[in-house]
């Protein structure tokens, strides 16, 4: 049984406020109990309020305001001796890195995050940190590292009957199922990651489930409509909440829907806009991948075989320079899907040239 989503990031005078608070709502009370705990003089209070600060610029997309904020957060929570706190901005510094695709760094701050919480008690933070792990090993493709992690994580979360935890370690796995095409046990976690995130009242996982389910409908079933559907919904969430960073993803996802549906004109629409959203909020990979949409289905539109092969070999070097796994595997499916010949390799030295 699973009780009701929390937000254990909002922390001293913030714990009120709901895990589906407007994040401009959330950005204003942190704001304002940060400015008061620092007339106080009183450290403490500055870290975990700072904390929320951070996470909401985050979220936001607002990532040089988030960095500034997570590392105040932790250089109050060190001068508080606040073990817990100090943890807790790691994980913030942590998980920033990652959207920014910083992906070493994150895994550093993470791992630290992981070590203050065991060290300082506080189970939430180190579950927090190792499912921050897990989740960008995820991101980078290296399954089989990070597979038994998450499943790990969904036990622990499951006897505490955590519900945001359990919604997003069904997610992260079901992801990795319909990367390697199970797609029937990718639809069967995303179901039951939207139920459980349905019943908990936590909007944000019920997002990105209708996300992945929208996925699995589109590419298994070629269902266009139900697929769009779903992201519709989701979509509405992300707005009233401002997930922008989740409302970007859900635009790409909508370019996917729309491309394989052989809508090539709506689906290079929503790459442009995908990538405008990624660009503002200085997140790599989303760019990446929304850059790798809008070449195919510009190659689609006509456009020069030359000028797309140019275009996916210089996506193949970003994407290798970011850490993905799998990029050139991306790569080398757009060059054989679209016809065109990998003439100087692009793909496979792009691997090289990154090593």
């Amino acid at each position: 049984m699973y009780g009701k989503a929390f937000a254990p990031e909002y922390q001293g005078a913030l714990t009120t406020l709901s895990v589906n608070s407007s994040l401009t709502d959330v950005l204003a009370a942190g704001t304002e109990q940060l400015r008061a705990a620092e007339r106080a003089g009183r450290p403490g209070e500055v870290a975990r309020s700072g904390l929320a600060v951070a996470e909401a610029h985050r979220r936001l997309g607002r990532v040089e305001d988030a960095d500034r904020a997570w590392k105040a957060s932790y250089r109050a929570a060190r001068q508080a001796e606040d073990v817990g706190a100090m943890a807790w901005a790691l994980w913030s510094g942590g998980t920033l890195a990652r959207q920014r695709g910083a992906f070493p760094l994150a895994r550093r701050l993470l791992q630290l995050a992981a070590d203050l919480g065991e060290r300082g008690g506080d189970i939430v933070v180190r579950g927090y940190s190792l499912a921050g792990l897990a989740e960008t090993g995820r991101i980078q493709g290296d399954y089989e590292a990070v597979g038994r992690l998450h499943e790990q994580l969904l036990a622990e979360a499951r006897r505490r009957g955590e519900a945001r935890h359990t919604v997003w370690a069904l997610e992260g796995i079901a992801q990795m199922h319909r990367n390697t095409g199970g797609y029937d046990t990718a639809y069967a976690l995303f179901e039951e990651a939207a139920e459980i995130a349905a019943r908990a009242d936590d909007r944000r996982g019920h997002a990105w489930a209708l996300r992945g389910l929208a996925d699995v409908v589109s590419v298994r079933d070629g269902d266009t409509e139900r697929a769009l559907e779903l992201l519709s919904e989701a979509e509405t969430t992300c707005r009233a909440m401002r997930l922008s960073s989740a409302l970007a993803y859900n635009h790409k996802m909508r370019g996917n829907v729309l491309y394989r549906a052989g809508r090539y004109a709506e689906a290079r629409d929503l790459y442009e806009q995908a990538l405008e959203e990624f660009r503002t909020m200085s997140e790599p990979r989303g760019q990446a991948l929304s850059r790798l949409g809008l070449a195919k289905s510009r190659a689609r539109l006509g456009r020069d075989h030359a000028e797309t092969a140019a275009e996916l070999a210089d996506l193949a070097g970003t994407l290798e320079r970011i850490g993905l796994q799998h990029a050139r595997k991306m790569v080398a499916r757009a060059f054989e899907e679209l016809g065109i010949p990998d003439a100087g390799g692009a793909a496979a030295r792009a691997s090289e040239v990154a090593r």
